[in-house]
C-alpha cells in the first residue's frame, strides 16, 4: 500500500501546485491585460490567456458566485488558492497517517 499511496500523493500534490500556478499567472495577465501593458492583439498573448481562462474559470466560477460584489476586485484567485493549500495539506496529513511515517 506504502509503495502506491507515496508516489501518487506526490503526483497529486505536484498537479496542485502547477494549477497554483496557472492561477496565480492567469491573475497576472489579467492585471497586465486590463492595464494595458499587453495586448491581446498579439497572438500569442491571446493563445495564453485564452488557455489559461480555461483552465482555471471551471474552478473560478462557483467561488465567484458565492462571493459578495466588491466592484472591481476578484479575490476568487486568492480563495481558490487558499483551498487548494487546505487540501494538500489534508491529503499530506492523510498519506503519512496512513503510510505510518
Amino acid at each position: 500500500m506504502n509503495v502506491i499511496l507515496i508516489p501518487l500523493f506526490k503526483v497529486v500534490s505536484i498537479a496542485i501546485e502547477l494549477y497554483i500556478y496557472a492561477l496565480i499567472a492567469q491573475a497576472i495577465l489579467s492585471w497586465l491585460v486590463a492595464f494595458n501593458v499587453v495586448n491581446t492583439q498579439n497572438r500569442f498573448v491571446y493563445s495564453l490567456f485564452d488557455v489559461l481562462g480555461r483552465l482555471t474559470e471551471p474552478a473560478l466560477r462557483p467561488i465567484r458566485r458565492f462571493l459578495p460584489n466588491l466592484g472591481n476586485i476578484d479575490i476568487s484567485p486568492v480563495i481558490l488558492i487558499l483551498v487548494l493549500i487546505f487540501l494538500q495539506s489534508v491529503l499530506a496529513q492523510l498519506v503519512f497517517s496512513l503510510a505510518g511515517l
